[in-house]
């Protein structure tokens, strides 16, 4: 898709639950656009969380999905971590691995109760910390931990690719209830030195030019539009940056809610565990029981 062209019925728009990916090379940006319905369903109908941590969770799977949709190749894994001790939501946490997403939050509900429906990041962790780790199929693993500041879980993200590695990014999140369900949608942008990936990464500074003028053009969208079903994520991109010399426009994975445990793999690892230790698993049944808070599912490992 260039400067003078739209999106047409030449190929398929995407409107929810997959990834779309998209270039300036005359700006030297990547940038990546999702829309969640059925999947941010899927991983909220597990539990009955309220209203404030479904907005919460919502804005984590759509990060996830944004972060996890930089890395190449089918085995690499993003997973997001946002923890504190003091806070009303002592645990969120969520992954992506190949287009397959899960999340779950840990909260007390009596303190939770009286914030709204989308109270403010300090509000809802107080003093916390986000761990990002980025898995590589390579078997190469790199994690960042960064305070939990700004008003928002996508301020925080931010602030982890300006200090952990450099590149300025901006992130925009959108999420709404309604009675036809759960949607949440966001689009993230980076300014790479250089531009293309798998090039030598040089220092890319926050007053670049290119950048500043990426920044205003992504601060003009709105949640409306990022939400609105009927608009495709290809005629976002479009709204955007038609202005630009060339757009180049990647479709991405789709995705889906998927939990990757099972009995199999809770049996490896407890059978690691010294026989002593695992009596002190046991139940006064003696059995050991699983639970696996992403999918609510119970394992009972024969042992």
């Amino acid at each position: 898709m260039t400067q003078a062209q739209s999106p047409t019925a030449q190929e398929p728009e995407t409107f929810a639950d997959k990834l779309l990916g998209f270039t300036l090379p005359s700006r030297s940006a990547r940038g990546r656009v999702v829309r969640l319905d059925a999947v941010l369903n899927d991983v909220l109908a597990v539990h009955d969380y309220p209203a404030p941590i479904q907005h919460l969770l919502g804005e984590a799977l759509v990060l996830g999905a944004l972060m996890g949709g930089l890395l190449k190749g089918e085995d690499g894994q993003l997973t997001m971590q946002a923890q504190t001790k003091a806070g009303p939501v002592q645990l969120l946490v969520c992954d992506y691995r190949g287009g397959t997403m899960r999340g779950y939050a840990e909260f007390d509900g009596a303190q939770v109760e009286g914030l709204g429906a989308n109270p403010a990041l300090a509000a809802l962790f107080g003093e916390g910390y986000l761990a990002i780790t980025f898995e590589t199929g390579a078997g190469k693993r790199y994690q960042g931990i960064v305070p939990l500041e700004g008003d928002n879980l996508s301020e925080a993200c931010e602030n982890y690719f300006v200090q952990s590695e450099q590149v300025p990014t901006l992130i925009r999140v959108a999420s709404r209830s309604s009675a036809d369900g759960h949607h949440a949608a966001g689009v993230l942008i980076q300014h790479l030195a250089d531009g293309e990936e798998g090039r030598e990464r040089l220092h890319v500074r926050l007053d670049h030019p290119d950048w500043e003028h990426i920044v205003a053009l992504v601060s003009t969208i709105s949640h409306e539009e990022l939400l609105d079903p009927k608009l495709s994520m290809e005629s976002i991109v479009w709204r955007l940056f038609h202005e630009e010399d060339q757009i180049r426009v990647q479709p991405g994975k789709g995705l889906k809610r998927g939990c990757r445990c099972s009995a199999d793999y809770y049996h490896s690892v407890i059978a690691r565990f010294p026989a002593d230790e695992q009596d002190a698993m046991r139940d006064d049944e003696g059995r050991i029981v699983v639970d696996c808070q992403f999918c609510a599912q119970q394992y009972v490992l024969a042992i």
